[in-house]
């Protein structure tokens, strides 16, 4: 029997969508916004999905990224409606899970989408990119393509935000790795003593943050050649910020996502080459297991080798190096989102 809890009226404010089916289960599935165009192909995948399997699926999200208080307020609207399962991207990852126990506790399976939880076996199951894979590919193939000259590189580090661990140190840490980096404590970015570090600022994952946080890099040190970003958005705005110093064409820019408009930016010239993720996979995967628990109980089991069940990266660019698989803009673009 699942344990209710009071629902708050903003919960009932969120978003949401899906499919009502008759006997197939139910989802939910709580994201970071509804806007950031990898999280609407979260939602394509998981309704399709929903839909193939005859189950009912509900989708909420928050205001803008950082809102956890929606989120606490959606799960507290899924137990209430006796989901069976729960999808989240979580804005807090540490302060969502005394709302995520709550669900569990209330008999429900609770998967963290894209970005685990602090700590990651707070929820049943994570499925997600291998994001210190993806950083790894994009800090060996940065490597490779500056060949000796790598070893008096100038790196700018284009974070996420200060928060601390999470998806985007992961991402960070991957490509120092990658880059032949020393890592200090891997969990956290900040603390490491290569000389060829410029420096680390935020950029909260947009343009606007990229371009801000490029142009501070730049004050401190405007021979950066090797400028690392935490998503596309924010490697468009470094990009523009270098195109107003005409340093556009001798930085290499590399990054995470793999939407639509970055991949295109590989073919502009605009990203060297970027880690392409699956979040329709992601959600796909998720609802399957979802559907899985409502039949028999069964829980999702992790990847060979890891914590989480990986869905996966490539690595796209059109300038492929020796030593580091890669794939084209051309197949990049067939398997893009956004």
């Amino acid at each position: 029997m699942k344990k209710l809890i009071s629902v708050s009226a903003f919960a009932l404010l969120a978003s949401t969508l899906g499919a009502h089916a008759q006997d197939g289960g139910s989802a939910c599935l709580i994201t970071k916004t509804d806007t950031n165009p990898f999280f609407v192909k979260m939602r394509e995948g998981a309704a399709a999905k929903a839909e193939e399997l005859g189950m009912t699926l509900n989708s909420y999200a928050g205001k803008v990224d950082g809102d956890n208080e929606s989120q606490v307020a959606a799960i507290e609207t899924c137990i209430a409606n006796g989901a069976d399962g729960i999808l989240i991207t979580a804005s807090s990852t540490s302060a969502i899970v005394p709302s995520v126990q709550q669900a569990r506790d209330a008999g429900i399976l609770v998967i963290a989408l894209d970005t685990p939880l602090d700590p990651i076996d707070a929820a049943d199951m994570t499925f997600a990119t291998d994001n210190f894979l993806a950083g790894e590919l994009i800090g060996q193939w940065a490597a490779a393509k500056l060949g000796d000259a790598a070893a008096d590189a100038r790196v700018a580090f284009l974070d996420l935000d200060v928060s601390q661990p999470t998806v985007g140190v992961l991402r960070d840490q991957g490509f120092m790795q990658g880059f032949g980096i020393d890592l200090a404590d891997p969990n956290k970015w900040g603390d490491e003593d290569d000389s060829r570090i410029v420096g680390h600022d935020v950029t909260q994952g947009n343009e606007e943050g990229g371009r801000k946080a490029m142009e501070n890099l730049l004050a401190t040190d405007p021979m950066i050649n090797v400028v690392y970003t935490i998503n596309e958005p924010a490697a468009a705005g470094a990009y523009e910020a270098l195109k107003a110093i005409g340093r556009e064409n001798d930085v290499l820019i590399v990054s995470v996502d793999g939407g639509c408009p970055g991949v295109q930016n590989i073919a502009d010239g605009v990203i060297g080459a970027t880690s392409q993720q699956y979040p329709l996979l992601m959600a796909s995967k998720g609802i399957e297991a979802i559907a899985a628990f409502a039949k028999d109980g069964s829980k999702p089991e992790a990847t060979e080798g890891k914590n989480f069940f990986d869905t996966g990266v490539k690595l796209v660019t059109d300038q492929p190096v020796e030593g580091v698989e890669s794939i084209s803009v051309e197949e990049g673009t067939n398997l893009c989102w956004g």
